[in-house]
């Protein structure tokens, strides 16, 4: 595997977006040696095309920055397939009746797990795979400054998680998602040189944060359709006022709303291969 994600490496391309801003730092640079007195416009187009990379950055369904996978593949969509998604975990409490409220529905899911909570419940992660769902790259530590990180840090952090992963759950994850989505410019050759894949959602419910689980609920089924991408977390979520975790109140309801719409989710690999 490691060959295979080395000779990747070598055949990155830059996005367009990245190359045009490129070429346009080349241009500013060009002029101001050309033409000092230029160097308010040249400045003030600099800083406009940092704000957009920067926004670009903070949008997580954004494929500027590279590519970025935000629903399944027209095929899925024709079986009447979507992906549940959790990420943040494994959790001990969580977790395990996660499994069992999709069990019970025939469900199947990708759990986006962190590399060092993986590594303290690795009993988690072999069940995951087990009982049918993908385990897959959400980070070593989900750093709050992910976004921050330059190239070589970025891969480390996502290589360290790799290697725990692919240790506890007997195959490499082959998709990746950023911490709260968010990322830079240098996660698209890192992600490549790994051989990983990005991916956001087609819809969330902000249940990482909200504790209101009838809102949550409401955000992820609104306009839900066949190849829709759903992110929850079964990583130390917010409880409701009964002290229930928030997506331990909202998985039932919506697992009903897809079997009611005869939508049926399934991990990623499958969906995506």
């Amino acid at each position: 595997m490691g060959q295979a994600q080395i000779s990747k490496a070598a055949r990155w391309r830059a996005p367009p977006f990245i190359k045009a801003s490129a070429a346009l730092h080349a241009v500013g640079a060009t002029a101001l040696v050309a033409a000092p007195a230029t160097w308010p416009w040249v400045i003030g187009a600099l800083l406009a095309n940092h704000a957009g990379i920067t926004a670009a950055g903070l949008w997580p369904r954004s494929r500027l920055l590279g590519a970025n996978i935000t629903r399944l593949p027209q095929a899925a969509a024709q079986r009447s397939e979507i992906a549940l998604t959790f990420d943040d975990g494994p959790d001990p409490e969580v977790t395990p009746a996660v499994l069992d409220l999709l069990d019970a529905c025939d469900m199947k899911a990708s759990f986006f797990c962190v590399g060092t909570r993986a590594a303290q419940y690795p009993q988690l992660v072999r069940e995951i795979i087990l009982r049918g769902h993908s385990v897959e790259n959400h980070s070593h530590c989900h750093p709050a400054a992910f976004s921050f990180y330059g190239v070589g840090r970025i891969e480390k952090e996502i290589r360290t998680a790799q290697q725990t992963l692919t240790a506890l759950s007997g195959a490499a994850p082959r998709y990746f998602r950023a911490p709260a989505g968010l990322r830079n410019p240098m996660l698209d050759p890192a992600l490549n040189a790994l051989g990983l894949q990005l991916v956001s959602w087609t819809r969330r419910g902000f249940d990482g944060v909200s504790k209101n689980g009838a809102t949550v609920l409401a955000r992820l089924t609104r306009d839900l359709a066949a190849g829709d991408i759903l992110v929850l977390h079964d990583g130390q979520p917010p409880r409701t006022q009964n002290n229930v975790p928030v997506v331990l109140e909202v998985l039932p309801p919506l697992l009903r709303r897809l079997c009611d719409a005869g939508l049926h989710s399934v991990p990623l690999p499958h969906a995506l291969s």
